[in-house]
Order: C-alpha cells, then structure tokens, then sequence
C-alpha cells in the first residue's frame, strides 16, 4: 500500500516507554499502570511536557517529524474503574490529554511535522490474550475514547500492545466511525508470534482483509523476539513478504525477558543499548516502509537516542 498519506515521507520519532520511565525512572506511584491521571493537575501536566521535551531535542538532532502520543493507553472503560474514572472523568482526561500535546505542538518545537496520535490500549491485559474478541463489541467499547480523542482534535489512533485480531478490528471500526485514521499495532512473544498463537504476518493479513487500518507497528519486545515474527508468510496470496510493507512503526522493549518475567519484575531491566541498537538495526533491514520509530517498556531517552544512532546529551540524559 505504499507510505501512508498522513506520514508522507518523513520518518516520526515517538516516545519510550512512558509508565516505565514514570514509575522507575522518575519515583511516581500509578496504580493500574495508567498514566492519564496524571493530566489532572498542573504538577502532573508540567510533567508529561518535561518528559515529552527529551524526544523533542532527539526529534530536533534527527531533523525528523515528532509523533506526539498522548499518555491514555489505560483511559478505557474497565481500566478506568479502576482507578477511579467513570465515563463523564474518562472522557475529560482524553481530551484534556490531546489539548496538552496541542499546546506543545503550538510552540513548533521541532522543524519536521509533528502529529498527534490518541493512544488506545487493550480492554484486557497486553501480555495475555484473553477469549476472542468480538470485532463489533470491540469497537463499541472502544468507540467512547476514540470519539473524545477526535473531537479534541487528534490527528490519528494508535492502538498499542494488541495481543489478537478481533480487537484490532474493532478498533479500525470506531476509529473510521469518528474519521480518525488508525494504525495498530501488535505485540508478539519470544517466538515473534502474538499472545494468542498467531503469527505475525497472519495478523495483518486477517486484519487488511477485514478492516484495513491506515499501518501497522509492533510493540513492547525486544527487538531479538520481533525478528522471528518478520520471517513469517501470510496465508494470503500476498507472496510471502510483501505483508511487511504494512508494518510502519516499531517501539521495542528495552529488555530480553519475556512478558511473564516482566510483569513479575520488581525492577527495571534497561536492557544492554547497544545489543538493542544492533539488533534494532537488522530489523530495520527487513522493513522497507519503517517510518516511526520509538521505544517501549523499560526504555526512555536513552534508549530512543540510541536507535535513531544519537548518543545521549544535555536533556535526554534521564534523572
């Protein structure tokens, strides 16, 4: 399908690992990993902008565009009870997130476009696949926050750590209900294959051949278990790899273990950067169309610098 029309032909650096950068990095408690809260107040807000500077200054060295994601990966319904917001509080936070990148955006930080993506999460857990999803309960569901992000004026949906079909579908559905263009993204096990069993390339295929989204991108693990996913066919008649052009964007796990280990670590595991870099490298050699390239769990400044060949100066050096 070629480059994406919103993207055009500049390359987007994206953020690292927010909850993770948050919670270790930076001391602050969030309950149910759920980083939304934090566009309550002023304090929490002013946080977010310092956080989100250090991938300016990279975007800034690269002469890049900047893919600013607001932090709503658990502003969903079921998360959100869990922490306290019904739908009226959820709805606000969404929006309140997407006003806070815009006023970023406004100050033309970088030269290179700078877009504004609604991050969407999973209903369940993004390390486990639960029961299939029905696509037309899964865009119900999701339809409320994808609503809130478009009126607030997001440039798009990324729907991040997928772990099947169904949901993704779902996602592509609401997301065209409100006009807003969607990318998903999946991630994969140590096998490069999706928490539920499938592989990669059969992911997308079943997805293209449904609800087609506007790309693809792959998150949450390292980039040595992403690799085997790359080398999959797709049962589709496309000719083996030709589905890879579909995947856009990248946003690796700063460690090697696997998502059970993670999610049993009381610590942070950063990961080696330059194992990261070098292995990122080779998958960027098997992913023509990669455009978008960003971090996931465990990572930060650091290691976001490190896969766009910077080495970290000045603001991106993490407290």
């Amino acid at each position: 399908m070629g480059t994406p029309a919103l993207l055009g032909g500049n390359d987007f650096v994206t953020d690292g690992g927010l909850e993770t950068d948050l919670i270790f990095n930076h001391g602050l408690d969030l309950p149910e990993f759920a980083a939304f809260p934090l566009v309550d107040d002023a304090a929490g807000r002013a946080l977010l902008r310092d956080y989100f500077q250090g991938y300016v200054e990279i975007a800034r060295r690269a002469g890049s565009g900047l893919l600013l994601e607001t932090p709503t990966w658990r502003a969903n319904p079921d998360w959100g009870l869990r922490v306290g917001y019904d739908r009226r509080s959820l709805d606000l936070a969404n929006r309140q997130a997407v006003h806070l990148l815009t006023e970023l955006r406004a100050e033309r930080p970088v030269d290179g476009p700078v877009l504004i993506s609604g991050t969407v999460g999973p209903r369940g857990d993004g390390y486990v696949a639960g029961e299939h999803t029905d696509p037309d309960e899964a865009a119900a569901y999701h339809a409320p926050q994808l609503a809130a992000l478009a009126s607030a004026g997001a440039d798009l949906a990324t729907a991040y750590t997928l772990t099947g079909t169904g949901e993704a579908i779902g996602v592509v559905r609401a997301a065209r209900e409100v006009g807003l263009p969607v990318a998903i993204s999946f991630t994969v096990e140590t096998d490069g294959r999706l928490p539920d069993g499938s592989t990669l390339a059969d992911a997308v295929a079943v997805v293209d051949a449904v609800d087609a989204p506007d790309w693809f991108l792959v998150n949450c693990a390292h980039p040595l278990h992403v690799e085997p996913g790359l080398a999959g066919r797709a049962d589709d008649g496309t000719g083996g790899g030709a589905w890879l052009d579909r995947i856009v964007g990248l946003r690796p796990n700063a460690s090697t273990l696997t998502h059970a280990e993670l999610d049993a670590s009381e610590v942070l595991d950063p990961g080696d950067l330059d194992l990261l870099a070098s292995s990122f490298e080779h998958l960027r050699a098997l992913l023509p169309q990669l455009q978008v390239v960003g971090g996931c769990c465990g990572t930060d400044v650091r290691h976001v610098a490190r896969l766009w060949g910077q080495r970290p100066q000045g603001h991106i050096v993490p407290p």
